[in-house]
């Protein structure tokens, strides 16, 4: 199943995609038919989304270039994110490979959703792109075994982690810089796992900074894959049905890049993974966003 949320004249809602023809099919809340929000058919459980999704499949097809897409959770009650999760990377941001993975956390007030924007402030010049496989955990657990761990993945989509390199590296820990309001974009669609390799293994993972190539790399290329986070993370946190694992970005990122190449407003950066999506944002000046996370209008297609 292919899932994506957005929002027409203001009212949210969600759609499927159709195998056959390619075209998505939904509704909005308050229209006859609606099976309710995706967050609270998650925590219901696959069997839940399955039937709402049947349902879905019915309504007529949506125009997707006439709404605005919404991220496809809306409130993740935890966005786990990995750092140096591929040794390129670790070795260009002059760290050494570490043996546990390195974990932080992001708040749902820095998410923005594809062809919205992302947030430049006016604070720092340092806003860097990495382009990342986003993990939908979809049935809770605690202490999982690496046996169990997939099963505990509904889907799988991609995710910008915006980052303002100069409050990142204030401190030792990275929280300030990874959690600028609209710097971390989720989306377009939701993948569920049923459609992918197990653990999204061996997918083509690209960013593109105004149509050039700056990531290229395989999800395989994880130093700790999907199953190797679920356990790890569950011994001490339980997760539970929506939260997203962000699992880490490979090397190309602009910080290490000489001379530095940072997002500025008027960019359009794109993160795209095999068989999950493309992912498209337009920089923009926070100072010309009214509310936080406005969601911009579609964009243009760029050439990579």
């Amino acid at each position: 199943m292919k899932l994506v949320r957005f929002q027409s004249r203001g009212v949210p809602g969600w759609a499927v995609q159709s195998p056959a023809t390619g075209k998505w099919h939904g509704a909005t809340e308050g229209q006859p038919g609606y099976p309710g929000d995706v967050d609270t058919l998650i925590r219901r459980g696959r069997t839940a989304l399955d039937a709402a999704a049947l349902v879905m499949a019915q309504h007529p097809a949506v125009d997707m270039d006439t709404v605005q897409y919404l991220p496809p959770v809306a409130h993740p009650r935890k966005i786990i994110c990995v750092g140096l999760n591929y040794r390129d990377h670790t070795a260009e941001s002059g760290f050494v490979q570490p043996p546990y993975p390195t974990l932080f956390a992001r708040f749902n007030s820095s998410v923005t959703a594809h062809n919205a924007p992302l947030l430049h402030s006016e604070l720092s010049d340092t806003l860097d792109f990495e382009g990342e496989l986003a993990v939908v955990i979809g049935t809770g657990g605690y202490r999982i075994q690496r046996a169990d761990a997939l099963s505990h993945v509904l889907g799988y989509s991609v995710f910008n982690d915006g980052s303002v390199r100069e409050y990142q590296f204030k401190t030792p820990q990275w929280t300030m810089g990874k959690n600028f309001d609209g710097t971390g974009a989720f989306g377009p669609c939701m993948v569920t796992a049923d459609e992918l390799p197990p653990g999204a293994r061996g997918l083509l993972l690209e960013t593109r900074l105004n149509g050039q190539t700056v990531q290229s790399a395989n999800t395989s290329d994880m130093v700790f894959d999907v199953e190797s986070l679920i356990v790890t993370i569950s011994e001490a946190i339980t997760l539970e049905a929506g939260d997203l694992i962000v699992a880490g970005t490979p090397a190309g990122i602009g910080h290490a890049r000489e001379p530095r190449l940072y997002m500025k407003p008027g960019d359009i950066c794109e993160v795209e993974i095999e068989r999950i999506g493309l992912l498209r944002n337009r920089v923009q000046s926070a100072a010309t966003v009214p509310q936080t996370l406005a969601p911009a209008q579609p964009l243009e297609e760029t050439t990579s």
